[in-house]
């Protein structure tokens, strides 16, 4: 038989505590509306005692969210209980989730006291907690830096007062998870009331281990696991439910037998709307939902990906609500993922087009980091092009600043030979063209001159538009290039080349 892990989400309360990361009410019942889509189990909404707006938004969430369990953060104090109690008075779903620290350097620094005072803390919460709400989850904070003794010591409590569920924080992700795996078996083992309980896990990713450490503790025996979508939270964050998902999913050889109840279609959508209210941008390489994750530029992969997807995609972008994956363009692309690309933008070329086509694609792609559609466009044009031609740029070279007169040396293959010639102008573009005057012996007139931006970013390339007017006759010509002069440079060749 399958097991069910739940998914404890804890984005609007401990992923809200990132610095920075703060939403208002109505956000966080936006969020809360999504991950009620998403499927999340719980969703804890907040520490309702905080302040009045977090108060506010526990209550917000409780009123209108029937699905999930709603889940209100409080101390082990009497103040923080009834305030999480009166926030989830309308919840359908109601949890309150209690926290004692126990691990020394907490008592020691933090309260003050012995361990005896600390469980006579825990009892009277939780039995205060359970009498106003019958769903109760205590956590033992700090439970992976605690003495062992204590820990099974207060657990037992824990659950002899009323609480259903006992999570096991790692609060400052100190553990790692094969300590982490033995620490829950030692739970299993020395609680002697441990089966009353679902045994929860609560990680955080300071030493870059939170995701790891949740799946070795569902191994050891967890059945809940806490975690935030784009794993945002205090300092380096807590462990991702995406991650933590698409691990159960795609791993069935190891989780066997495990599921979630997770909709993974909306994993993608929950984390940019998350993005989105949070103001945290959601980096390039971050696993299951980063920009990269479904992307390929490497020519060996791009390859591999076109014959079989599962060369190197562990996941289907459409499980987690990507649409597909994608080809991207850049200098270590092959000439198979590019020849696709055409096809897909509806160019019919031949082998011999392509070859050409994927000469220059290289060249341009030195130049820039990522080639898009209308760089394509524009290689294929210049292509088509470039059998009319009796003028060919071989290289441009200008000298120009705003106190000195601009320099163009222009160097053309004109008629099967290489000319250079130099001049002077009003600006660059000017001296370029003048320069080429001089090797074709004649004087177009410029009628029109337009400069746009093909495709987006710093390293963009420039479309000049040029119109001219030579023996009575006017022709129009293009060029395109990162480089503005010699964009400029092709377009006045290329309207040339019609006329000569």
């Amino acid at each position: 038989m399958k097991e069910k892990i739940i998914i404890f989400d804890t984005t609007l309360r401990d992923g809200e505590q990132a610095p920075g990361a703060s939403l208002t009410s109505e956000e966080k019942l936006e969020v809360a509306y999504q991950l009620e889509k998403l499927g999340v189990d719980i969703i804890e909404a907040g520490f309702p005692i905080a302040s009045s707006d977090d108060f506010k938004a526990v209550s917000l969430v409780a009123r209108h969210i029937k699905k999930s369990i709603i889940c209100g953060l409080a101390r082990c104090l009497k103040k923080d209980i009834e305030a999480a109690h009166n926030a989830l008075i309308k919840a359908k779903h109601p949890r309150i989730h209690i926290f004692l620290a126990t691990s020394r350097i907490h008592l020691k620094y933090k309260f003050k006291k012995v361990e005896e005072e600390i469980i006579d803390i825990g009892r009277r919460a939780t039995k205060l907690a359970h009498r106003v709400c019958s769903d109760i989850e205590f956590s033992p904070e700090d439970a992976t830096r605690t003495e062992k003794e204590f820990l099974f010591k207060i657990i037992e409590m824990a659950i002899k007062e009323g609480a259903k569920t006992i999570n096991i924080p790692d609060t400052v992700g100190y553990t790692y998870p094969y300590e982490f795996f033995s620490l829950i078996k030692d739970i299993y083992n020395n609680v002697p009331n441990i089966n009353k309980a679902v045994i929860s896990v609560h990680c955080h990713d300071d030493l870059g281990m939170a995701v790891a450490n949740s799946l070795s503790a569902l191994t050891a025996g967890v059945r809940q696991i806490h975690c935030t979508v784009n794993g945002i939270g205090e300092r380096a964050g807590n462990a991702s439910l995406e991650e933590i998902v698409m691990a159960i999913k795609t791993r069935k050889d190891a989780f066997k037998g495990f599921y979630t109840g997770i909709n993974t279609r909306e994993i993608y959508r929950t984390s940019r709307l998350v993005s989105k209210l949070t103001g945290f941008v959601v980096p390039p390489n971050k696993a299951v939902i980063g920009e990269n994750a479904f992307r390929h530029e490497s020519g060996i992969h791009q390859d591999a990906i076109l014959k079989k997807r599962t060369t190197y995609e562990i996941m289907n972008p459409k499980d987690i609500g990507i649409e597909k994956s994608e080809l991207v363009l850049g200098k270590h692309s092959g000439r198979h993922a590019l020849s696709r690309r055409l096809k897909d933008l509806g160019f019919k070329l031949n082998e011999k087009k392509i070859n050409a086509i994927f000469k220059k694609f290289k060249e341009l792609a030195d130049k820039k980091k990522k080639i898009f559609d209308g760089d394509l466009i524009a290689l294929v044009e210049e292509e088509s092009r470039k059998k009319k031609r009796n003028l060919e740029m071989v290289g441009v070279r200008v000298t120009t600043g705003t106190d000195i007169v601009p320099q163009a040396t222009v160097k053309i293959r004109y008629k099967n030979k290489i000319f250079e010639s130099r001049s002077s102008g009003d600006g660059p573009v000017d001296a370029c063209y003048k320069a080429i005057d001089k090797v074709i012996g004649k004087r177009p007139k410029l009628l029109s001159y337009k400069l746009e931006a093909i495709t987006k970013g710093k390293d963009a390339q420039g479309l000049v538009n040029v119109e001219i007017k030579l023996t009575g006759r006017i022709s129009s010509g293009r060029g395109a290039s990162t480089d503005i002069l010699e964009a400029s440079t092709k377009a006045y060749l290329d309207a040339l080349n019609k006329i000569l």
